[in-house]
């Protein structure tokens, strides 16, 4: 194998993909095959780095030099500068917001200071279709210990010792689903990675399959041997090119290396894993829905009993385990269920990964300790709100989860203080919200995306949210009336208690926790007819302030409705009743005579 000098890992995440981290890597290969460079030099498309602000991501090692915001044009200087001349390239490296220091080396940026990388663990530091890469990194000693010096049992205690719960939302201890199903006889038992996605802003899981894959095959098989099964299927949104590829040569290598298929490493043990495609169904992150959906039926949830531990996939025993949960698994076997249990609060071990998005200085992936408070997240990761502005809300656990306020900056993140303050963890979307939010928008917004996403098959979820997004709509439009926001609650309280699954349950959760943190907003925009936001449209108005408006015409040539008139060099004024709102006037003024009302 060669020994190179430097190893060029080029971020191969989809979002840097999106930004031309493919055009990076292809130009680094042509310059280095030019300068006869091949011996010395290996780009790698890795997986993501998490600081997704700041990508396209280039990190030179063994120096472990962080260059970001990396455009194509930039890679003919990393090459001359970096790696034929050993000088860093100053202008791409991180500037410190605070010093107005350049850092090369990530370990002194902010954004990963209090980060503690376990289900992340190879994201960025891999070529995730390189399976040599991840056996270097550790991949696979799991397995080998499970099969050559554990029973089932032994394995199942140990991820029981952990402390870890799941990771898809609802927190169920994992070591205890796995004895469940393990103590259901069948002839055949079936091992489910749940990797449908499906939350607004979400990709925690998307990033650990695309930059670990093997995480998950290992995982998967550890799984298997522990509960009894001999297959796995992964349920993966068709949305997810990226992810599929490089599951698929996961696989294909892991088949190739005799860990997976028949006696794998000699132990009598068979597992397999195939790949089944959603079609982005919000509904089929829920586990029974997710079953129906591969067994080609409508993606519908069931009532529980029976639980897919008991009857599952094809009516035969069945564990279900979203991405990151597995992620956490092969190095909870190497590692120990007391280092795990170390990690954490008392009743939420271990990490979380989290998107971070929103009007958030450092939007990206992030992965904590449970504990680690809010304010922490948003200020010392997140680097604060944008554009100097004040935060007002942050939106946890996604269309199921509740914002939350400055009120509960300090409260810890883990499972049960989250669902205290009136929200939840969900899968780990994070959306931090400013001034400029409006937070009755906001629970329309969740709303409509539950309605569109409800199967439909319960009235509470079919029926109760259109009757609540209904109102929430008239609300914004100043059409409401104080006895609507009292129906809201009647109505959230009666589908939290009678909707089939956890996606009607936890649908009102957006409403009810901006009812409770954001009650004046509300009134407002009942009584008063204003959003302080300025974001709901029918309750604004624009309005030309005639001593600062100098007549130079630039707002009525843009208005596309010729809802402004006036002479040149004479005040202009608005029709209001032919005005759409669109704010095109209020963009290109320069002297700051339109405001809004």
């Amino acid at each position: 194998m060669a020994s190179y000098k430097y190893h060029i890992l080029v971020c191969g995440g989809t979002g840097c993909h999106s930004s031309q981290s493919n055009v990076i890597a292809e130009r680094l290969n042509e310059i280095i095959a030019d300068k006869h460079l091949e011996n010395d030099v290996k780009v790698v498309a890795s997986g993501c780095f998490g600081f997704c602000e700041k990508g396209p991501i280039v990190k030179i090692m063994p120096d472990n030099t962080f260059y970001v915001g990396v455009k194509p044009e930039d890679a003919d200087i990393i090459i001359a500068e970096h790696i034929i001349k050993g000088r860093k390239v100053e202008k791409l490296l991180y500037v410190d917001p605070d010093t107005k220091k350049h850092i090369s080396d990530s370990k002194h940026m902010g954004f990963y200071q209090k980060q503690m990388r376990i289900a992340l663990r190879n994201c960025g530091f891999i070529d995730p279709e390189n399976i040599e890469e991840s056996i270097a990194r550790g991949a696979y000693e799991g397995l080998g210990k499970v099969l050559s010096d554990m029973t089932p049992a032994e394995c199942i205690n140990v991820v029981k010792q952990s402390g870890l719960r799941g990771r898809g939302g609802a927190g169920f201890p994992t070591g205890l689903k796995w004895e469940l199903c393990a103590k259901n006889s069948a002839d055949q038992k079936y091992v489910v990675c749940n990797a449908d996605e499906g939350d607004p802003g979400a990709f925690m899981d998307r990033s650990i399959m695309e930059g670990d894959p093997h995480s998950i095959v290992e995982a998967m098989a550890i799984c298997g041997y522990s509960i009894g099964a001999t297959k796995g299927l992964v349920y993966i949104r068709a949305e997810y090119p990226l992810a599929i590829k490089r599951l698929q040569i996961a696989i294909s290598q892991a088949r190739e290396y005799g860990l997976l298929g028949k006696d794998i490493l000699g132990s009598g043990f068979d597992f397999d894993i195939e790949l089944r495609y959603g079609a982005g169904a919000f509904v089929c992150g829920e586990e029974t829905a997710l079953i129906h959906s591969m067994e080609g039926k409508r993606g519908e949830p069931t009532f529980k009993p029976p639980f897919p531990a008991v009857s599952g996939y094809l009516a035969k025993p069945t564990n279900v385990n979203n991405v990151e949960t597995f992620a956490n698994v092969p190095i909870i076997i190497t590692k120990g269920a007391e280092w795990f249990a170390s990690i954490g609060s008392e009743k939420s071990k271990g990490t979380k990964v989290f998107a971070l998005a929103g009007q958030i200085n450092n939007v990206g992936l992030i992965e904590v300790p449970m504990g680690t408070t809010l304010r922490d997240i948003i200020f010392e990761i997140g680097g604060g709100i944008k554009n100097g502005r004040e935060f007002k809300a942050v939106q946890t656990g996604g269309p199921s989860g509740g914002c939350l306020t400055k009120k509960h900056l300090d409260t810890p993140i883990d499972y049960d203080s989250l669902v205290a303050a009136g929200s939840m963890m969900g899968s780990g979307g994070m959306v931090v919200m400013d001034e400029t939010s409006c937070m009755v928008a906001i629970a329309k917004f969740y709303l409509e995306f539950t309605c569109e996403e409800s199967c439909g098959k319960c009235s509470p979820c079919r029926i109760g949210n259109k009757r609540m997004y209904e109102i929430l709509d008239k609300i914004t439009k100043g059409k409401g009336k104080m006895e609507d926001l009292e129906e809201l609650r009647n109505l959230a309280s009666v589908i939290k208690d009678t909707a089939l699954c956890g996606l009607g349950q936890t649908s009102p959760n957006p409403v009810l926790s901006t009812l409770d943190n954001f009650w004046d907003e509300y009134v407002e925009h009942v009584v008063d007819h204003k959003c302080r936001a300025g974001v709901c449209k029918s309750l604004m108005r624009y309005e030309i302030d005639p001593i600062k408006c100098i007549g130079c015409g630039a707002c009525s040539r843009v208005c596309p409705q010729d809802a402004i008139s006036g002479e040149k060099k004479m005040a202009h004024s608005i029709d209001t009743a032919k005005c759409i709102k669109c704010g095109a006037c209020y963009e290109k003024c320069k002297f700051g005579a339109i405001s809004i009302k």
